[in-house]
């Protein structure tokens, strides 16, 4: 996964963990020293920053032999580095948002056409609710490919009668996260032999689908497990909370126009929902920063509702001490 918030180390992670610095120390050096004495020193580089942690990221779990990995894209997924796997078990395409236009396109449908570049011949592929052009460009591409690709039904689907499901995730943009990571889940089990979590049809080319473009995928009874997991799932500097004395910390990664819209109505809620004292004794100072080519004055002015006393901004440098463990 990517980015990572302290360590490089979080990028590659096995059972949940970030792997040791020993062994991220053993493989990088034993990729790196590969490359570098196989490459053709007149023609070609050594793989940039992304790029070569792709490379020991897939080496890691080869050589430790894990069950599954779960791969998140990079930037896009046509051309993204990560896109190399010829046949995984299952893809899914989360919410679109318009972001890295100057690579990915400037409409939705762009950045849908890219983001479809995952699919491959007879893999399952899940996406969630999309508006409906940028849903009918992944379905086109999904048919291109001769790749089965269903809607994940809302969350509450998968409730049904039974007691609310709980996120460890703050934030209702989590709700169709969660619906989506089921049906991969779901997907990886039924591989594997589980027969208890329904049945998922295949809809023949040509079929005509009422009132939307891509067939919606039956919900089924989450396994204790996967309601243990979803409760259970965190990730720090996403929607997270942190009191140190009589400051309250309120962190978020949101960079895009949907996704600060998102992050606003989760602090509103999380923080906004009881009236501020008179008496001077709270003070709200916004601390936001900004990189690449980001439309930093559109994602501020999604930021006005909040009334912020005061706002500090970050520069796009920082200066780490020897001692310190950052990644780069």
């Amino acid at each position: 996964s990517s980015p990572h918030l302290v360590q490089v180390r979080e990028r590659i992670r096995i059972n949940g963990q970030p792997i040791s610095k020993e062994l991220f120390s053993k493989y990088f050096w034993l990729v790196y020293n590969r490359l570098e004495e196989t490459r053709d020193t007149a023609r070609a580089s050594m793989p940039a920053y992304f790029r070569f942690l792709t490379i020991m990221a897939f080496h890691v779990f080869l050589q430790e032999k894990v069950d599954l990995a779960v791969v998140e894209v990079g930037i896009g997924g046509a051309y993204d580095c990560t896109n190399i796997i010829r046949a995984p078990v299952v893809c899914g395409v989360s919410s679109l948002g318009i972001d890295h236009t100057s690579i990915l396109g400037d409409t939705m449908e762009k950045i849908a056409w890219q983001k479809g570049g995952i699919f491959k011949p007879g893999v399952p592929a899940f996406t969630v609710m999309q508006p409906e052009r940028p849903l009918e460009v992944l379905r086109d591409r999904a048919q291109e490919q001769e790749c089965p690709l269903y809607l994940c039904p809302e969350l509450d689907a998968f409730e049904g009668d039974h007691q609310a499901l709980e996120l460890g995730l703050a934030g209702a943009h989590q709700r169709s996260n969660a619906a989506l990571a089921l049906q991969l889940a779901r997907t990886w089990l039924q591989r594997r032999g589980c027969q208890d979590l329904g049945e998922l049809k295949e809809v023949p080319p040509g079929t005509e689908l009422t009132g939307r473009p891509v067939p919606l995928a039956p919900a089924f009874q989450p396994t204790d497990a996967m309601i243990q997991g979803l409760r259970d799932t965190e990730w720090l500097g996403r929607t997270q909370v942190l009191s140190h004395g009589s400051v309250t910390w309120y962190l978020d990664g949101a960079h895009t126009t949907s996704s600060i819209q998102a992050c606003v109505r989760w602090f509103r809620q999380a923080a906004l929902n009881q009236d501020k004292p008179h008496d001077g004794s709270e003070v709200r100072v916004l601390l936001f920063n900004a990189t690449g080519d980001r439309d930093t004055a559109a994602l501020l002015k999604l930021l006005l509702p909040c009334h912020f006393d005061y706002a500090v901004f970050c520069p796009n440098f920082t200066e780490v001490s020897v001692a310190s463990n950052a990644g780069e």
